[in-house]
């Protein structure tokens, strides 16, 4: 009987093991699945790096719109603004822009209102002067105020510039073209006009006392209306167009000729001319 009993526990021991297994089946699956998943969620350093970062590599690239939203893509505590790189500060750069527009540049890189080509007009002017534009008064040898400051060859004849008196038989034996303009008589030599003071007593009123560039060979009045309308068209000049070299165009003179970085002659000159697309 006991040697029955024993064979019995001997045969029954492998079939009783098993079995403790069999009672969770899918426990140690389920367990290695859960470590398997747990690992791939665990991303390695590098990639936690990237993740914060939103870059993937040194110097940022395609990586770079991989973090949440709202947040920056570049490490808290760094600046933003850029205002030293293109684009950084778009709104601003305009803006300085714009304020440095108008300011009198020497080097002549202020070429904001240049005309490429003005189209030259015939106006049909009054041939009486204003009175409430006063006539300049002779005085001997005066010089035109400033002219030793205007650097350049084509601003030698303001320097050079002078009144003279001399009677009509004087202006016709040096100068025999000499025209009448508004009461005033001009002589032309080598490209501008002058005042030929005393050539007519009874006809010495001049708005300006200095040279006029002689543009395509206008009279001085036509000159000065074309130099008015240009200066209409940019802005400048708010006045009729006369033919008059007034202070209201002198003054719209100086203003374009500052912006332009010209030198301030408040004069109808060369380079004056050709920065309004006149020659």
């Amino acid at each position: 009987m006991k040697l029955f009993l024993t064979i019995i526990c001997c045969l029954a021991i492998p079939l009783i093991t098993p079995g403790a297994d069999q009672d969770h089946p899918g426990k140690k699956k389920k367990g290695e699945a859960q470590g398997q998943q747990q690992q791939q969620q665990k991303p390695p350093q590098q990639q936690v790096r990237q993740l914060r970062t939103g870059r993937t590599g040194k110097h940022g690239g395609d990586g770079a719109g991989q973090m949440n939203a709202g947040q920056p893509d570049h490490p808290r505590g760094l600046k933003t603004k850029h205002r030293d790189q293109p684009g950084g500060n778009l709104a601003g750069d305009q803006n300085r822009l714009k304020k440095g527009q108008g300011k009198n540049r020497p080097d002549g890189q202020a070429k904001l209102a240049r005309k490429e080509k003005f189209q030259t007009k015939h106006f049909e002017l009054k041939k009486e002067h204003k009175a409430d534009i006063a006539s300049a008064k002779f005085v001997k040898d005066r010089r035109i105020e400033g002219a030793e400051k205007w650097h350049g060859q084509k601003y030698v004849v303001f320097q050079n510039y002078h009144c003279e008196w001399h009677d009509h038989f004087w202006w016709t034996e040096h100068y025999p073209r000499v025209v009448l303009v508004f009461g005033g008589w001009y002589y032309w030599n080598a490209g501008y006009w002058f005042p030929a003071w005393g050539y007519d007593a009874g006809q010495s009123y001049y708005a300006y006392d200095g040279p006029i560039y002689a543009h395509q060979d206008l009279s001085p009045d036509q000159v000065v209306a074309n130099v008015q309308s240009a200066l209409q068209e940019q802005g400048y000049y708010s006045g009729e167009v006369d033919g008059l070299l007034g202070p209201l165009t002198r003054a719209a003179l100086a203003d374009y000729q500052r912006d332009q970085g010209l030198a301030t002659t408040a004069a109808v000159d060369e380079p004056t001319l050709d920065s309004l697309g006149l020659t």
